[in-house]
């Protein structure tokens, strides 16, 4: 996981609870996880409509 291991992961969330505290950190991790959420849904979303183009594409070369 790009080099990073058990104990710079616990130094990274340690200097985390100090900047921020321990009272904000179920905002923050709310915060990312609907922001990992709605990416995900974006990246469907563009799936979905490139596999429509491709639909699209198909027909008009079967229809000639």
């Amino acid at each position: 996981m790009f080099g990073i291991g058990m104990p710079e992961l616990l130094i990274i969330l340690v200097i985390i609870l100090i900047i921020f505290g321990a009272g904000r950190l179920p905002e923050i991790g709310g915060a990312v996880g609907k922001g990992i959420k709605n990416f995900k849904k974006s990246f469907r979303d563009q799936e979905a409509v490139e596999k429509d183009k491709d639909a699209e594409k198909i027909k008009e070369k079967d229809q000639e």
